[in-house]
């Protein structure tokens, strides 16, 4: 990808319709320096889809070259998608591009690139941290953030767009681990600034921002979260990989299903009889 001056950039927005994110999203994106958009909105209160259906669908309506995919509950700087866009340069390699992720409150870093973890979840570089301008260096990330996502279209094509079975949850490192298997890479702009109402559509008010996510999801995405991140190492590690990472994986389970039993021991039938009803 030799120049971005010209090129489409299709921004797909799946919205839920809470609140007013949808508007103050669109706003942003009306005044974006950058002028070749083409913009999808997913209006899931009408589908009924998945958050991962229902991105695949704008994406298979899509005409660009590159691939937004945004949450509604995101705010992007008016330079942002210029600003991203340089990513793509840096490497012919490159097919996803992450920029500074702030929360509203301008001071709270939500993201700077997604790192598969050595216990094999999702980390948010920064997550939840104050910005101090500790991550000012462009350079390589393992993935984005699913809520603020520039993808190539290219490598979104080569590796089948989104797992439609992850809905929410993972579906991001999911697509970040099979593009690294593929070849391709991860690239952070720090100059592309934008804004992210953390759990903005799946937690309830009191959640919006908090830190431990899984304390203010419902059932179902809950399970989802659990559920998700088994899918992901199935899908995706080596066996060598797997033996090597055991020790940590087993303790993260520890950890995960105490707090359900100590919390939510219901979800512990839930699960299990789930998995019996699927089989």
């Amino acid at each position: 990808m030799e120049t971005m001056s010209n090129q489409v950039v299709s921004v797909i927005i799946v919205t839920a319709r809470v609140k007013d994110y949808l508007t103050t999203c669109l706003d942003s994106l009306k005044k974006q320096t950058y002028p070749h958009l083409q913009i999808i909105v997913v209006d899931n209160t009408k589908e009924g889809l998945s958050y991962s259906q229902a991105l695949n669908k704008g994406i298979g309506m899509s005409e660009g070259g590159v691939i937004l995919c945004l949450n509604d509950d995101v705010i992007l700087d008016r330079n942002f998608i210029l600003e991203a866009l340089k990513g793509f340069l840096a490497d012919p390699c490159v097919g996803m591009v992450s920029g500074k992720i702030l929360r509203p409150d301008n001071k709270t870093i939500d993201t700077t690139g997604l790192f598969l973890t050595f216990w094999r979840t999702a980390k948010e570089r920064g997550y939840g941290s104050k910005n101090r301008g500790q991550f000012e260096k462009s350079g390589y990330v393992f993935g984005v953030n699913g809520a603020v996502a520039f993808y190539q279209k290219e490598m979104l094509d080569k590796i089948n767009y989104f797992d439609e079975r992850f809905g929410f949850f993972y579906e991001d490192l999911d697509l970040a681990w099979r593009a690294q298997k593929a070849g391709w890479r991860g690239y952070y702009i720090p100059s592309a600034i934008a804004w992210h109402v953390r759990g903005g559509t799946t937690r309830g008010e009191g959640g919006i921002d908090k830190p431990f996510a899984r304390r203010f999801l419902n059932d179902k995405l809950h399970l989802s979260l659990i559920k998700n991140r088994y899918l992901t190492i199935k899908k995706n590690e080596s066996f060598f990989d797997f033996i090597v990472h055991l020790p940590a994986m087993v303790l993260y389970e520890v950890l995960v299903w105490s707090h359900v039993l100590l919390f939510r021991p219901h979800l512990i039938k839930l699960f299990f009889f789930e998995n019996i009803r699927r089989n």
